[in-house]
């Protein structure tokens, strides 16, 4: 089943949250072997801390009986303020929140985690992705991406540039009626 925009949005939102130096992450990480349970995301520091975060974009999504994979020594749930103003006396005390890019809500260690299990899990499905990108045919997709981007924000901020240099133009030329004029048009 395809994944909704929303969940794309907060899949987005919490690897930018959590990618720092020392911090590695992957999405979906099937637990243990042969496992049943699956976690939205999770990240494995340095330090050998694990982070687990289920992502729900919906009350229907968080009361679903789907379950929420709380294996780390840290734990969140991931979602929209709004879903959170609605069930937050809901969520646990030891589960963390993030909305919006940011944490709402501290989450509190546990200490009885399977770092193992956790480990050789995040291994198989890091790899895993790592094979989706060499199966692709293209293993330098990700850094050619890259580029692309960084050419299309630096064009962008070039247009922009121009756009504000030809704005004044306009205004010191033709005053503020003019400006006027010319902004009825855009």
């Amino acid at each position: 089943m395809a994944k909704s925009e929303e969940t794309l949005k907060l899949e987005r939102e919490i690897w930018t949250a959590t990618r720092k130096m020392g911090v590695f992450g992957c999405f979906e990480v099937t637990i243990g072997w042969f496992g049943k349970e699956r976690v939205d995301y999770m990240t494995y520091d340095t330090k050998g801390i694990f982070r687990c975060y289920e992502i729900k974009v919906s009350k229907a999504d968080f009361h679903s009986k789907a379950a929420n994979t709380f294996l780390g020594h840290y734990n969140y749930y991931v979602m929209p303020l709004k879903l959170y103003d609605a069930v937050a006396s809901e969520i646990p005390d030891h589960v963390g929140v993030y909305c919006d890019g940011g944490c709402v809500k501290r989450a509190k260690k546990r200490d009885c985690v399977d770092t193992n299990t956790l480990k050789d899990s995040l291994l198989r499905c890091l790899y895993r992705e790592a094979e989706k990108v060499i199966k692709s045919e293209n293993p330098n997709i990700i850094e050619n991406l890259s580029k692309r981007v960084e050419r299309a924000e630096s064009e962008a901020r070039n247009n922009h540039r121009k756009y504000t240099e030809l704005i004044n133009v306009v205004y010191e030329k033709y005053g503020h009626e003019g400006y006027k004029d010319l902004m009825a048009l855009i």
